[in-house]
């Protein structure tokens, strides 16, 4: 297959890309990566009447740790960077593990943050990532600029709070400590396939020893990436310990809502989530051990 007819237009500036989306219509499209959006397009499922290419724009590519510690990155950032860039990995460890898990390496050379939270795939890895981290999006269009929490961010499949004719202008993750204790699994059909389900998790420890707070999220669970209350209440006030993990594992089923589809039942979903809340937890534990 092959797109219907679009117009091409190349920006330099955020500016001039949301002044020419404005004077195109509704059903422009901006371009980042395209590793979803031109797929659909050969398949006519996406059908935009113009395209404005946002690879010319420096500014959005940019990355940054600021002096509190905290990561600002670009919308238009690799996933491969994400994946290897050593002052990342030093700022938040758990955004260079959970890149690797995306695909394979030829697309994660081209997708970009900024895309694949704008697709909002509910398998997708990074949005999962932007939730767990309690991430703060930064917004741009022809009303101004906003700043939207990530767990306001995401609507539904493939549906964000971003209004007609504004784009991601980059990510804040907050301040990481360094005794955190983190992990990220995934379970897919292949290596590279969209996860089946996936868990990140983190938590952080207190002088006596128990978890003073802590965060979960759950991808490919439900119609958005998934915060985990139930399991993080349990967790919370505990000193950490496989039996503990195992407590919480089991009360993940209320915070999910899996669906049936081609690749597997919303039962097997269920199970799975519950094996990998304390398959991460243990992970994380022993990183920190």
């Amino acid at each position: 297959m092959k797109p219907s007819r679009f117009n091409y237009y190349a920006v330099d500036s955020i500016d001039a890309a949301i002044s020419l989306i404005a004077q195109q219509g509704e059903d422009a499209r901006f371009l980042a990566g395209g590793q979803s959006l031109v797929p659909m397009m050969n398949f006519r499922v996406a059908a935009p009447t113009a395209l404005i290419d946002l690879n010319g724009v420096p500014e959005l590519s940019n990355v940054r740790i600021d002096n509190d510690g905290a990561l600002h990155i670009g919308a238009m950032a690799r996933t491969r960077q994400l994946e290897t860039d050593p002052e990342i990995a030093e700022a938040n460890p758990l955004i260079a593990v959970a890149a690797a898990y995306v695909a394979h390496t030829q697309i994660r050379n081209r997708g970009t943050i900024g895309g694949s939270l704008a697709h909002a795939d509910p398998a997708a890895e990074l949005p999962g990532i932007a939730l767990v981290c309690d991430a703060e999006i930064h917004l741009r269009g022809l009303s101004g600029a906003r700043v939207i929490e990530a767990a306001k961010f995401f609507d539904g499949v493939f549906t964000t709070a971003l209004a007609d004719g504004e784009l991601i202008e980059k990510l804040y993750f907050p301040p990481w400590p360094e005794q955190r204790c983190w992990a990220f699994q995934e379970i897919s059909r292949r290596e590279g396939d969209f996860a089946l389900v996936g868990i990140a998790a983190w938590f952080d420890m207190d002088a006596s020893g128990a978890i003073s707070d802590c965060r979960l999220a759950a991808i490919g669970a439900g119609d958005t990436p998934l915060l985990l209350d139930s399991p993080a209440q349990t967790l919370t006030g505990s000193v950490p310990s496989d039996a503990l993990f195992e407590k919480a594992a089991e009360t993940v089923a209320g915070d999910i809502a899996p669906f049936d589809d081609i690749h597997a039942s919303a039962d097997y979903r269920r199970e799975v989530a519950a094996v990998l809340v304390a398959r991460t937890l243990k992970t994380a534990w022993e990183r920190r051990r």
